[in-house]
């Protein structure tokens, strides 16, 4: 018997701030969102990939359907695509959203840099797609740590290590 080991593509992205320059020597900020049906759980902006799309484009299109955002940068992309398990009691929420048994997600991450006004912020998106997210916020790297699932962490971990530099260089 072969046990297929099923992974949806998916994209993610760290989100920093558009810091004014008097503000520089503050703490970088990273956005994180609260899911609608699932408040308790904060996650980093992401969404899917369509067929045949290309992972950048498709990181514009899902930060202005989820967050209403235009005005960002690319500023760093992990070259690799990073993977992490569903936990046990999460097996159903992708089950009933995609209609397939995923085992967890491989997602491509790019590092954001925001470089509009917080009013341009709206979790109602572009209107395009309903929306997923309830509430955002602006916080720290070591804060993300604490507040994202358990089966996140290591791919946190990860790409919080690989934007290191470039976060620094943002300060």
């Amino acid at each position: 018997m072969t046990i297929v080991h099923k992974f949806c593509s998916h994209l993610s992205f760290p989100f920093l701030t558009n810091q004014p320059p008097w503000k520089l020597k503050l703490k970088l900020k990273l956005k994180l969102l609260t899911r609608l049906k699932h408040p308790e759980i904060w996650e980093m902006p992401q969404g899917g990939i369509e067929d045949g799309e290309d992972p950048k484009t498709a990181a514009f299109r899902e930060l202005r359907e989820e967050t209403g955002v235009n005005s960002a940068e690319i500023l760093t992309e992990v070259p690799y695509w990073l993977t992490y398990n569903f936990l046990p009691e999460a097996r159903e929420r992708p089950k009933i959203h995609w209609g397939t048994d995923y085992k967890g997600q491989a997602q491509k991450w790019f590092l954001f840099k925001f470089t509009g006004k917080e009013e341009e912020i709206n979790l109602l998106g572009d209107g395009t797609e309903r929306p997923d997210y309830g509430k955002w916020s602006w916080m720290s790297p070591e804060q993300l740590i604490e507040l994202v699932e358990d089966c996140r962490k290591p791919v946190y971990e990860e790409v919080l290590s690989f934007f290191s530099p470039h976060l620094k260089e943002q300060l």
